[in-house]
């Protein structure tokens, strides 16, 4: 399918900084664009936004001086909504309120032509719920950017129920002419991004809630260890805390209360007390000027181990074994004693990468002075790791095992012994919830992976680094953690299991649900 040609005009509605970046977006793509806000001045106010933030970009080299004055020629701002008669495809991107959005859209269908599409940028109301109203609802669907527009590279292109076909490819087209990552998917609470990157919130959100570790720390172990470009703590609060839980709560909602998207208790205090984060001044973090900034736990230098004793298979921690070598620790292989993933022996102690049950749990069946470590993207590379000790070990345990990273030249975060940890629970979290949109059918894998690498920055795709991780892994540590809690928040998408009896991976599923 083609997209829409250059000398198509695009309509937007909504001057705020989501519309006018997808006018920006729009504009530097070659298209003629009118842009129409409600708010008097707001577009041209908009439009002159525009042109400092193009501006910038001459400064820097990045954009030539008569790029920028071409773009802005190719923005006007609208008088009224009749204006925007001409346009081939119209944006809107006003306030998330499916009243206001659902009166607008009535008027443009009045006001446009048979032919062209009408898009909405909502991030949380339902697609198929607004194109209802409409008379021709197949040329209506969602056309969600991400914040900025102009630099963010996903857009999620979704289904109503009555979108038809050609609209659908028409717009996907359109914003990889835009120089866009466009994935398609049907209509469902939270699209893919902020359906699956619950996770990413809520797992952290309840281990501070435990008090398994402080948000500095959460937030050091998932940038050091868990290779995240920013913690969950410093994200919500530039995203704002009042924004994060109106979506956690949208898609609660939408999901009939669902476990798996639970609110926070703790958000919610935050948003009671007006610590929004960076906007107020103050979130999880102090932004006042002259705040000591909050550091994340480390453990003090401890005794590095000569030799260490290899039982059983580490599975996806086995890049520690080299990393051991090159810091001259003598290894010494031998079969496990006891069922499951391997483990280390370093002096008397005893250290195994987490499977979602507590170190409590697991040393009360034979490895009584066991530390657990938590998951790393890349063992060779993370500067920081995160261990808990079991309640029944010896005191010196915990020191013996982080003796042995601060070898590797990492450094130790010690938290509590909470199931799962902190990187590991996540990171399969994230997994199972972008299984569970697969297997209801709203995207394919690949489509996952896309939107979360691209529309978060995570540095792998959710199913992705369920595969490098072992599906029966994620299984065997969600199983514990719904053990544990006793609650379904925890529960495996039946695609997991389906995929692991049969020896597949999300690679071989095709198209969505197939």
């Amino acid at each position: 399918m083609k997209p829409l040609d250059k000398e198509q005009l695009i309509g937007v509605v909504g001057a705020g900084a989501m519309g006018g970046g997808i006018a920006e977006v729009a504009a530097m793509a070659g298209h003629r664009v009118m842009l129409l806000d409600s708010r008097a001045g707001a577009a041209a106010r908009a439009r002159e936004g525009i042109g400092d933030r193009l501006a910038r970009l001459v400064e820097k080299g990045r954009l030539a001086a008569n790029g920028r004055e071409a773009a802005l020629e190719r923005i006007e701002v609208a008088d009224g909504i009749e204006a925007l008669a001409p346009c081939a495809l119209v944006i809107e991107a006003i306030v998330e309120d499916l009243g206001v959005k659902l009166e607008l859209l009535a008027a443009l269908e009045t006001v446009v032509g048979p032919e062209a599409l009408l898009a909405t940028n909502t991030s949380s109301l339902s697609v198929s719920e607004l194109g209802a109203g409409l008379r021709d609802p197949r040329r209506f669907l969602g056309m969600h950017f991400f914040n900025p527009p102009s630099r963010m590279a996903l857009v999620e292109i979704v289904r109503g129920l009555a979108t038809g076909d050609e609209a659908l490819e028409r717009v996907a087209a359109t914003a990889a002419a835009w120089g866009k990552r466009p994935v398609t998917l049907c209509s469902s609470p939270g699209f893919i991004v902020n359906r699956v990157a619950r996770a990413f919130y809520g797992e952290a959100l309840r281990l501070l809630e435990e008090g398994a570790g402080h948000a500095a720390t959460i937030d050091a172990l998932m940038r050091e260890s868990g290779g995240f470009r920013m913690g969950p703590f410093e994200l919500m609060d530039l995203i704002g805390n009042d924004v994060n839980l109106a979506v956690s709560r949208s898609v609660h909602q939408a999901f009939h209360g669902d476990a798996r998207f639970t609110p926070s208790l703790r958000q919610q205090e935050l948003v009671d007390a007006g610590r929004l984060g960076r906007k107020s001044g103050k979130g999880f973090y102090d932004y006042a000027d002259g705040a000591t900034p909050t550091a994340p736990t480390t453990m003090s230098p401890c005794p590095a181990p000569r030799s260490l004793v290899v039982r059983g298979e580490l599975g996806v921690a086995a890049p520690l074994l080299d990393a051991a070598l090159a810091a001259g620790i003598a290894i010494e292989r031998r079969e496990a004693v006891l069922p499951g993933a391997g483990w280390l022996e370093i002096g008397e102690a005893q250290a195994a990468l987490t499977d979602g049950r507590s170190a409590t749990e697991r040393a009360a069946q034979g490895l009584e002075n066991l530390v657990l470590f938590d998951l790393a993207l890349d063992f060779r590379q993370a500067t920081r790791i995160a261990v808990a000790v079991a309640d029944q070990a010896d005191p010196d345990s915990i020191e013996t095992v982080a003796g042995f990273f601060q070898a590797l030249g990492k450094q130790v975060s010690r938290i509590d012994d909470a199931p799962g940890m902190i990187v590991m629970r996540t990171v399969c979290m994230l997994t199972n919830l972008g299984a569970d949109a697969v297997h209801k059918g709203v995207c394919t894998a690949a489509a996952v992976d896309l939107a979360m690498r691209e529309g978060t920055a995570y540095p792998r795709g959710p199913l992705e680094w369920g595969e490098a991780i072992g599906i029966g892994t994620v299984i065997q540590v969600l199983e514990h953690l719904e053990r544990a809690y006793g609650e379904g928040r925890y529960r495996v998408a039946p695609l997991l299991r389906r995929l692991h009896w049969a020896g597949r991976g999300f690679g071989s599923i095709g198209e969505a649900g197939s």
